[in-house]
């Protein structure tokens, strides 16, 4: 097995297989406020005593921004945001490692969820194909006007809030260049609405050898190296941990010429894997690569049914237990229905006493959590 690490300098931050559990904080994140301040700004939340933001938030504009921000918050809070972390504490937590690392391919900026499920995780490996981005500064939103930015920010969190997930043309259109240059800032918003204070960032790629190594936060876009990101150190509850956001295309035409990426990923070692509102992309033979990894490295796979299909869940390997309603894919996807997925959910589904997902209001949510048989009790 190739191994790699999240690793700069010869200081390893995720470590390889062997230790899957212990990626040290190795402190050599350069430490700054800069990301947190902008992180309290955007999410409408009161900056800390020095925040390069202070002067913006005494505007009336920014007041109505905190103010509305609040209400959506709250409106999320009492609904599905309190059902997952319920879900994480009552199910995903029992009978494995809670600091397990977590690794939620497809996931985009969606912070809320990773954190909200596994809030104990050493690290959270987030992929997508939206670039990193930056993080705004006080001055450069000085230059903007600034209802127009803040109603845009409030937009672009509105269907994580409202629905619980992003919506792939929005993200498209938003963050790459209309509201944002990528998808740093509402990852930041959602880490500083879900009580993490960020204390270090750092912009990152994988190489060719798939090792993580530095990369100046200029120059990001339009440069021909593959696997950019961004790596944050978070503290929360007294527990520091990391999120990494890599910008990588998982398509097998792709990841197989991209043999830096699979080592990485090879790297990881034992992992919890999230797949929610994928486009159904792991029902595709094209993305067999990606599918495959996900079955060998996990211990645990928590997914709707957008995730890998049922029939991959071989029942001498992995115990299953399925959670909400299924009838068939929402919307467009309904083409993609699963009969073998529904006669299972007829014999043992149990209750989900929240929404996810595709059609959220619209139609029934259901989760599926397979856990390794050799990995320790499913809990059920």
């Amino acid at each position: 097995m190739a191994a790699c690490g999240l690793s700069s300098c010869g200081t390893a931050a995720l470590a390889a297989e062997a230790a899957p559990n212990t990626a040290p904080i190795s402190g050599d994140i350069p430490r700054s406020r800069e990301a947190d301040d902008a992180a309290r700004f955007l999410a409408g939340m009161p900056s800390r005593p020095g925040s390069a933001f202070a002067q913006l938030e005494q505007s009336p504009i920014w007041q109505d921004h905190r103010r509305k921000t609040d209400e959506e918050w709250k409106g999320a809070e009492n609904g599905f945001v309190s059902g997952l972390r319920a879900f994480g504490e009552t199910t995903l937590k029992q009978g494995i490692d809670p600091t397990r690392r977590v690794f939620y391919p497809f996931g985009g900026p969606d912070a809320l969820t990773a954190t909200s499920f596994f809030p104990e995780a050493s690290d959270y490996v987030l992929v997508a194909l939206e670039p990193p981005g930056s993080v705004p500064t006080a001055a450069q939103i000085q230059k903007k006007d600034l209802n127009l930015f803040l109603g845009a920010v409030r937009q672009s969190m509105a269907s994580v809030l409202g629905r619980s997930f992003f919506v792939t043309r929005e993200m498209d259109k938003e963050f790459r260049g209309q509201l944002t240059d990528g998808l740093l800032p509402p990852i930041l918003f959602l880490l500083a609405r879900t009580d993490h204070q960020i204390v270090g960032l750092r912009f990152i790629r994988v190489d060719e050898t798939g090792r993580v190594v530095p990369w100046p936060a200029e120059g990001l876009q339009g440069t021909r190296f593959p696997n950019k990101g961004v790596e944050i150190e978070m503290l929360s509850k007294g527990r520091m941990q990391r999120m990494f956001y890599f910008s990588a295309n998982l398509a097998d035409d792709h990841l197989a010429k991209n043999t830096g990426f699979q080592t990485f990923i090879t790297g990881l070692g034992t992992v919890r894997t999230l797949l929610k509102a994928t486009s159904y992309m792991t029902h595709h033979p094209e993305f067999s690569i990606i599918r495959n990894d996900i079955l060998a490295q996990s211990e645990e796979i928590t997914q709707d049914d957008s995730g890998i299909p049922y029939k991959f869940f071989d029942a001498s390997v992995w115990h299953v237990r399925l959670f909400g309603e299924y009838e068939k894919p929402y919307g467009s996807f309904r083409w993609l229905e699963q009969a073998d997925l529904r006669a299972a959910y007829q014999a043992k589904e149990e209750p989900l006493p929240f929404r996810i997902g595709y059609g959220f209001h619209k139609a029934p949510s259901n989760l599926l959590m397979a856990r390794r048989i050799n990995a320790g009790p499913a809990g059920k």
